[in-house]
């Protein structure tokens, strides 16, 4: 830390005035604007927390998920298909019933993945269902 000392006189008036002198002292010295806040630390209750590795996220049976993707794949073939009349604007069930009452014989393989209970839109709605008409 530097201190300068500043030294200042007063003019003199006349020849009996006396003159005086006074001295101030400045620092040079920049602190951080830290330095200016009192430090609070946080009180811990006490207890330690034990860290735990954590835990993985489950992972789906490849299994299953196979199955899955192998229905999926069956099911848009049937929507491809063109034997079987068109399908948008309407369910694959609808599709499938349609095709049937018109004697075009659908798969049965497609009826029994669609009566399973797969509910999703995965499974109830055609490959073109997000198209507009």
């Amino acid at each position: 830390m530097k201190i300068t000392t500043i030294e200042q006189r007063e003019p003199s008036v006349g020849a009996g005035s006396v003159s005086t002198t006074s001295s101030v002292t400045m620092t040079t010295k920049r602190g951080l604007i830290t330095d200016s806040f009192k430090v609070v630390k946080k009180a811990r209750n006490g207890v330690k927390r034990e860290k735990r590795p954590p835990t993985p996220p489950p992972q789906k049976e490849p299994e299953s998920e196979m199955a899955h993707e192998e229905e999926l794949q069956r099911l848009r073939q049937f929507d491809l298909d063109w034997r079987f009349g068109p399908c948008t604007g309407i369910s694959r069930q609808q599709r499938w019933e349609r095709a049937k009452r018109h004697g075009l014989s659908p798969p049965e393989e497609v009826r029994d993945l669609l009566l399973q209970t797969h509910t999703g839109p995965d499974y109830n709605l055609s490959l073109w269902s997000e198209y507009p008409l």
